[in-house]
């Protein structure tokens, strides 16, 4: 504990996040440990939980959650060319989990040159544009489309089960407004408040289709948003390239 470095943080955080670090000495070999998270951020909500990066030359990966001093916390434990999988991964997948719990989070311990190193590989990964090919874009239209088409279907039979959809349609319609813009998607719990910057209008359709009271409200508004996103109400004409099998 002589060589961690520990943020400012009000109890019962600051007491969680040391026993927290406790625990991890005593259960790995870390040679950098690094705290996320909105409690570290200074910004917590009442559900907020640590988030802790271990990195350690060991060839295993785990995730483990523990409650300490009463505060549930998220420790993610990886050698560091699993954290380069990561990068690239996320990356790809315009989600870079890993990279910004590195490059934001709270340094608490370092005891290898690896730790600065991939703390700026992951600010260079956040620096680039996600990394989405025109035929995974296409694909994710595709799905999005589907959801939207099948929800129409039972909407007159069965709302229920076409609210389910339209929700799980909406919000892959949303996302696909980041990748078309080149953007990273933000975490679902940012997701409505990032789109009040990329695209105001759409925020608000969002916002009215969540709040519809009925099935054909909600109906004829994720219609605006197919048509502000994806661009298609159902079926479209497409072929993935051939792959090898």
């Amino acid at each position: 504990m002589d060589t961690c470095r520990f943020p400012d943080l009000p109890d019962p955080y600051g007491a969680a996040l040391r026993a927290a670090v406790t625990f991890i000495l005593d259960r790995f070999e870390p040679v950098g440990i690094i705290a996320s998270g909105t409690i570290i951020r200074g910004n917590p909500r009442p559900s907020s939980d640590l988030d802790l990066y271990v990195i350690h030359h060991q060839p295993f990966r785990q995730r483990v959650q523990r409650l300490f001093n009463g505060v549930p916390a998220e420790i993610f434990v990886n050698p560091p060319r699993q954290v380069e999988v990561y990068f690239e991964s996320e990356r790809q997948a315009a989600r870079p989990l890993t990279a910004h719990m590195l490059a934001t989070g709270f340094v608490v311990l370092d005891r290898d040159p690896v730790v600065e190193h991939l703390r700026q590989r992951a600010q260079d990964v956040l620096a680039q544009p996600p990394n989405l090919s025109p035929d995974v874009l296409r694909f994710k239209r595709y799905m999005a489309a589907s959801e939207y088409e099948d929800a129409c279907d039972v909407a007159g039979s069965d709302p229920f089960t076409a609210r389910m959809i339209l929700g799980s349609a909406v919000r892959s319609m949303l996302h696909y407004r980041f990748w078309q813009a080149n953007r990273y998607q933000p975490r679902d719990r940012d997701l409505i408040a990032a789109l009040d910057d990329l695209d105001p209008e759409l925020a608000r359709l969002a916002r009215d289709f969540f709040a519809a009271a009925e099935v054909a409200q909600q109906v004829a508004i994720s219609g605006q948003i197919a048509d502000r996103t994806i661009r298609t109400r159902g079926f479209f004409e497409w072929e993935s390239a051939p792959e090898d099998v």
